[in-house]
């Protein structure tokens, strides 16, 4: 099958671009009976604090720009549903690829760069794999794609059993000089670390808000706490 479009080179996307794609692709099998998207749908689902990897924080114009950004790639398609537009990604057909390898850049495009064990396991919600050779089969086809590799496989780091995988749909990956240490001995990338830092410094301001109620209310009762 050959037409214009398939001569077109895939465009560079952007960090906010695959995450509302790979949003898009999540919760088209996640949630169907609420598919397509609403644009807070689609900024929740971006927004979210687990399965992402970088956690973002998302506004309403940042989420629409990278919308009306894919929409002019064809990647997205608007619908109007009720009070709100919806939005509809386009990827399998846009890339012409099957469904599972959809899936498995999805995946990669929300959490970041995965084994294949990993990824077999994150998109139980999404497609049940048979086996780890099955997803690497298909991750095999992504990266031997005629028209243009889709992902790649990594060095595999110091101590790791197995390599990760990482998507190309916006250029080329940075390579992690080497695993950041974890008190289990799992390698973390800088992302998760970020996140988890975001973390903490989260729960440290609700554990003072909570500090600061306790003595109020104590305060008030004429007790000490």
């Amino acid at each position: 099958m050959s037409d214009a479009s398939a001569a077109r080179p895939l465009p560079i996307l952007s960090l906010l671009e695959t995450r509302v794609l790979g949003v898009l692709v999540e919760k088209q099998r996640t949630v169907p009976d609420s598919y397509p998207l609403t644009l807070n749908a689609v900024l929740s689902g971006c927004n979210q604090k687990t399965s992402r990897n970088p956690v973002l924080e998302l506004s309403d114009a940042q989420a629409q720009a990278a919308i009306d950004s894919l929409k002019g790639y064809h990647l997205v398609d608007e619908s109007s549903g009720g009070r709100a537009s919806r939005y509809a990604h386009n990827m399998d057909r846009v890339l012409r690829i099957p469904s599972q390898s959809s899936i498995l850049l999805t995946v990669l495009m929300l959490r970041g760069p995965q084994t294949a064990g990993e990824l077999r396991i994150a998109t139980e919600r999404m497609h049940n794999f048979a086996d780890i050779s099955s997803v690497e089969g298909f991750l095999d086809e992504l990266a031997e794609r005629p028209a243009g590799a889709l992902v790649v496989k990594l060095p595999r780091l110091p101590g790791a059993r197995e390599s990760r995988w990482a998507h190309l749909l916006s250029g080329e990956p940075a390579i992690d000089d080497g695993p950041v240490a974890t008190a289990s001995g799992t390698d973390a990338s800088l992302g998760e670390v970020a996140a988890l830092k975001a973390n903490v410094a989260r729960l440290e301001a609700e554990v003072a808000d909570l500090k600061a109620l306790v003595l109020r209310i104590a305060s008030e009762l004429g007790v000490t706490p």
